[in-house]
């Protein structure tokens, strides 16, 4: 089952995937509330859609593009209390992307602290059922705030050197009464990251990770996440100018799905009841990595297959100059 989250002027609607058509879910305005319903009338969630199917619909054809008195929302996100929404994410954990990175930062050192965190994976990332292996790196994005729709801008902010796509899988948590988290499912997504600052210093990793990202159209329930290949390509003024074949799921990482949400959810504070995680779980090419610079206008797109429809995102470049923020005593 796929879902998308929609909205109107007059308000917001889930709907089930039902190509070329939207069905609307009744009672439902959001991915999270459809959860949390869930949990608590102690119903699987293909049960609580199934219960929900309406008989409404839309052509999606125009909700994709934008041509309708409908958008699209990111596919999971909580827009009463964005700061109870936590977006993070799992670095190194495909070959290509520890690749890039130690090319980043080869010249500082023979052996890149990147070339060991990807081999620590290699040999203790997928450890025996009911035990944790080695920790995966980790990542802070930001709150629900930085999350960005299908057709919206990822922004480089004034300040920044640059941005750039990172096509991954991300997947979305729901902590639920006892503080135990409970997975939703998986939607396609756009980390997004300035690769120049981090170029610089691998210890400005932290810095240059703290940028809008976006995730759907689509949000994918009981998905299979053992192999999902795809596609990234940027466009310029129409034209592809560069893509590359993808490949995520467990099957071409290094650090089984199990041991990352065991390293992401072991911390107390992760647990919070009522929270929503979405976790990115790293990606295998970027158009960085083939030394190319992203201008403003240029347009991602992410696809992977079994995660239906692509993600789009035009990249905007804050034109205003850096401002020097300051603070004043109370």
């Amino acid at each position: 089952m796929r879902l998308i989250q929609l909205a109107s002027p007059e308000g917001r609607r889930v709907a089930l995937v039902e190509e070329p058509r939207l069905q609307f879910l009744q009672d439902c305005r959001s991915v999270y509330d459809l959860a949390l319903a869930c949990l608590q009338q102690g119903v699987s969630l293909t049960e609580g859609i199934a219960r929900r199917r309406s008989s409404e619909f839309v052509d999606y054809g125009p909700v994709y593009e934008g041509a309708s008195g409908w958008r699209v929302c990111p596919s999971a996100d909580l827009a009463a209390e964005p700061t109870r929404c936590l977006v993070s994410g799992t670095g190194l954990t495909h070959k290509a992307s520890a690749k890039n990175r130690d090319a980043m930062h080869a010249a500082a050192q023979a052996v890149t602290d990147s070339t060991r965190m990807y081999q620590w994976g290699l040999e203790g990332g997928r450890p025996a059922p009911g035990e944790g292996g080695v920790a995966p790196e980790w990542f802070y994005k930001g709150s629900g705030t930085v999350l960005r729709a299908h057709n919206e801008p990822l922004t480089v902010p004034e300040f920044a050197e640059d941005g750039g796509e990172e096509p991954e899988i991300a997947g979305i948590y729901l902590i639920d009464a006892n503080g135990a988290p409970r997975r939703i499912g998986f939607t396609v997504g756009n980390e997004f990251s300035d690769h120049v600052l981090e170029r610089k210093n691998y210890l400005y990793l932290a810095a240059s990770k703290l940028r809008t990202c976006a995730i759907g159209p689509e949000l994918v329930v009981g998905g299979d996440f053992d192999l999902a290949p795809g596609e990234v390509s940027v466009a310029r003024k129409g034209r592809i100018l560069w893509s590359r074949e993808i490949r995520t799921g467990e099957s071409v990482m290094c650090h089984s799905l199990a041991n990352i949400e065991h390293h992401h959810f072991k911390f107390g504070f992760h647990r919070r009841p009522g929270d929503l995680h979405i976790h990115f779980f790293g990606a295998d090419a970027f158009s960085f990595g083939d030394g190319l610079r992203l201008e403003h206008g240029d347009v991602m797109q992410v696809r992977f297959d079994g995660f239906s429809r692509a993600l789009r995102n035009p990249l905007a470049r804050v034109a205003s100059p850096a401002r020097l923020v300051t603070v004043q005593p109370i």
